[in-house]
């Protein structure tokens, strides 16, 4: 052999598997072998084992300031990837920090995987250091999870785990780990990853029931497309976009649906529910026929269940058969995948209905109840000014975090969305804080040229805004606008509305100066006051390379509208506050 042959081998990269050793290395090859490339977590002595197998594996692992952080990072992973995100905790306290998380993405049936350490397994049940019954507290809030006691099987478990997480109604799945079984000896290697056999995923919907439910929208005069969440998440947007156009078809979408129709199209009615447009609004109410797919009917989104949609035969899609009539009685429940199901609806369609004047109808209702707010220069900056130049300055793909309040809603109503994976925000837990480690995730998940900007009120930015230590450690460049309004603005406005005022610890005698703290964590910071600022300050802060952090300070007086009071008649929206006192 030439000394030159002898250098190439020596320098040629072992391609061969890892062997595995230990049941924390098995836990790893299940997580390498499902294709995971990002795990979010804190470290700690339960979980040490698994975190000493990742120091030689290909995943990259974020380190976040708290274990809430990487439930929110690895749940917008997984909306924005649409495929699972990990997030590993130690035992204890990292596990109880989880919990928010994991609510939040059971809530909003996200897929995450969640890897938590544990005390070793004779110590388990006699209140060891750290020991807490991770099983029992997170039952509540996981599709499923597991406690595992073997060595052998913990690879096997986890990518359970990992396909349950992701495979028909997606949601969060636990695994906890002993520290004596990811420490034990095993050489075990994790099956591939495959249907469960614990889940029936169904696919298309029962023949007779399709033929009804399409002779019933081919028949209709006033019919309403209603998209929520589980079209994005069984990307079945191409297809009910397909139905919507060639049938003529108005789409109002949930605020989990927001990007599953583009919000620029003639069809478009946007969002619907408390804090959606009128014309949403009144297009679910005074619709003959509606065709509801992904959604659970939550009460954010119907007001009150009695007066919704009252004239409508309801044709409800959805994976989970749990979900038809829960809420909301179905006339035509058709449990399936959304896009499977959309192209039977499409393919036995009868006939194009006649919507000439419903078309008209909805147009009308556009042009009356359109979004709109006050401008003068006088007059402190307009929130909702904030948000529209924002979009003016990103491209259409930019994806949009949020944190909870009324930030939330200006960024739900000014904003045009035009594509599906571009919202990332909580919807049925409400989480404040959200916004910005799921920006974190979100941009780790993203394609390279798409922008990624989170905004955030200073209430729930002040609830996790040690996440920006992550991302100037990680460089990851994410836009932060702080809609500094001094106060928790939602709950402020619903005392002014329902409690006569009464503004009790929902406003800041002082807030933070949120540029100079940026600045203090490395991150760029601005602060935003008037109107003549705004684009020049909002470019200078997307156009810099890394976080940044803009300080907007709003006006304190601005409210949320439309607004349908809580458990009301969403035909009964308010546009102002004089209509609310109305109502």
């Amino acid at each position: 052999m030439t000394e030159q042959a002898a250098v190439h081998e020596d320098t040629t990269e072992d391609t061969s598997p890892r062997p595995i050793t230990t049941g924390a290395d098995a836990v790893v090859a299940a997580l390498e072998a499902a294709g995971v490339e990002y795990a979010f977590g804190v470290q700690g002595g339960a979980i040490m084992p698994v975190y000493d197998s990742l120091y030689h594996s290909d995943m990259q692992h974020i380190t976040m300031a708290h274990e809430q952080g990487a439930a929110h990072a690895a749940d917008a992973y997984g909306i924005v990837s649409g495929e699972p995100g990990v997030c590993l905790a130690t035992s204890g306290p990292g596990a109880t920090n989880l919990v928010t998380g994991l609510a939040d993405a059971d809530m909003d049936s996200d897929p995450v995987v969640a890897l938590t350490g544990q005390a070793p397994s004779d110590l388990v049940g006699k209140d060891a250091f750290q020991e807490t019954d991770t099983t029992g507290m997170t039952r509540p809030v996981t599709k499923t999870n597991y406690f595992v006691t073997d060595p052998d099987t913990v690879g096997d478990t986890v990518d359970e785990a990992f396909t349950l997480a992701r495979d028909g109604r997606p949601g969060p799945t636990l695994v906890d780990l002993p520290k004596d079984v990811t420490l034990g000896n095993t050489d075990s290697m994790p099956s591939e990853p495959q249907q469960s056999t614990n889940i029936e995923v169904p696919d298309a919907a029962d023949g007779e029931r399709i033929t009804a439910a399409a002779n019933a929208l081919a028949n209709a005069e006033r019919p309403i497309i209603l998209s929520g969440g589980g079209v994005v998440k069984g990307e079945a947007w191409t297809t009910l976009q397909r139905l919507a156009v060639e049938y003529g078809i108005p789409v109002v979408t949930t605020m989990p649906g927001i990007g599953s129709f583009p919000e620029d199209h003639d069809l478009a009615m946007e969002v619907a529910g408390m804090h959606g447009t009128g014309y949403a609004n009144m297009a679910l109410q005074h619709c003959d026929v509606m065709l509801a797919v992904g959604t659970r009917f939550d009460d954010r989104l119907t007001g009150g269940v009695e007066t919704f949609a009252p004239e409508a035969e309801i044709i409800h899609v959805d994976i989970d058969a749990a979900e038809i009539s829960k809420n909301v009685y179905a006339d035509y429940p058709l449990v399936g995948d959304a896009a499977t199901v959309l192209d039977q609806l499409h393919n036995t369609m009868p006939r194009t209905p006649d919507l000439d004047e419903w078309h008209e109808q909805c147009h009308q209702w556009k042009d009356e109840y359109s979004m709109d707010y006050a401008m003068s220069e006088d007059n402190p900056l307009k929130p909702q000014f904030v948000v529209e130049a924002t979009d003016a300055l990103t491209p259409d793909e930019t994806i949009v975090t949020t944190g909870v309040g009324q930030h939330q809603m200006w960024a739900m109503q000014y904003w045009t969305y035009r594509h599906p994976r571009t919202w990332v925000s909580s919807h049925g837990l409400g989480t404040m804080g959200y916004g910005l480690p799921a920006a974190v995730g979100a941009r780790l998940a993203a394609d390279d040229d798409q922008s990624v900007v989170c905004f955030e009120g200073d209430g729930s930015f002040l609830m996790t805004l040690q996440e920006l230590a992550v991302a100037v450690r990680e460089n990851l460049d994410i836009t932060v606008i702080v809609l500094n309004n001094a106060a928790i603005g939602m709950v402020r406005q619903w005392q002014d509305a329902f409690f006569e005022g009464r503004r009790m610890a929902s406003e800041y005698s002082w807030v933070p100066q949120f540029d100079v703290l940026a600045e203090a964590f490395g991150a760029q910071g601005f602060r935003l006051e008037t109107d003549n600022e705004v684009e020049e300050t909002l470019q200078a802060a997307l156009d810099y390379d890394g976080p940044s952090v803009v300080d907007a300070h709003v006006d304190p007086a601005e409210d949320v509208y439309p607004i349908v009071p809580s458990g009301g008649d969403n035909a009964k929206f308010a546009m102002n506050g004089a209509q609310l006192e109305e109502l």
